[in-house]
């Protein structure tokens, strides 16, 4: 966990160490520290603040998450700020989750279930804002096309990634297996050459296949 104030760091363990199944199992000061600290600790989901000292976390994502990193780590980012700049740029670099300060223990810890799994939670009140941002914004020429087209049940999949639904929720909307859910993204993420759930999102949004 990276926050540069002690008291939200001592708020968040106390709260993380009393939920069943996690264990904070260091501290951090500023994006530096906590970069140096996830390489040698190797923990199954780091949380990071936007705004640190000597390295902001957007860039402690990045290094720990981002294109190009071999073995990435999972990154939440939990912060106050949540402009679209902060956020596109967390999810960029590699976050599997954006939480705001204010979302409350439930969520927090959901989000942290989620990115340990595989899965990636935002928060639900800038999702669509967030999305809107990305379809907006993209050129013709970002919203790139998979080489290999999709089957319709990737598509159906890909759809339902970008609706927020988690890997069990699909499985439920679509009739089909645990499983097979997880088959079908391995197989969408090839084809469209993302590495987690939120650049498939993102690459969703882009591509006009789901609109906010």
């Amino acid at each position: 966990m990276a926050d540069d104030q002690t008291i939200i760091r001592t708020g968040l363990t106390t709260i993380l160490n009393a939920q069943v199944g996690i264990e904070v199992i260091a501290q951090a000061a500023d994006g530096h520290e906590a970069v140096v600290l996830a390489r040698r600790l190797r923990p199954d989901v780091c949380l990071f603040d936007i705004r640190m000292p000597l390295m902001d976390g957007v860039e402690a994502t990045r290094q720990l998450a981002g294109p190009g990193v071999e073995d990435p780590l999972a990154v939440v980012v939990i912060t106050t700020f949540d402009t679209n700049e902060y956020i596109s740029g967390a999810l960029r670099a590699g976050a599997k989750g954006f939480l705001l300060k204010d979302a409350g223990p439930e969520l927090l810890v959901q989000a942290i279930h989620a990115a340990a799994e595989g899965d990636a939670l935002i928060a639900p009140r800038i999702t669509a804002r967030l999305l809107a941002g990305f379809a907006d914004s993209a050129s013709p020429s970002e919203r790139t096309q998979p080489i290999t087209a999709l089957t319709d049940r990737e598509e159906e999949v890909a759809a339902a990634v970008a609706r927020g639904g988690t890997n069990a929720e699909i499985a439920v909307e679509l009739h089909i297996s645990l499983s097979t859910v997880k088959f079908h993204l391995a197989s969408l993420m090839n084809k469209v050459g993302v590495r987690n759930r939120v650049e498939i999102v993102i690459w969703a949004y882009e591509t006009k296949r789901v609109r906010p």
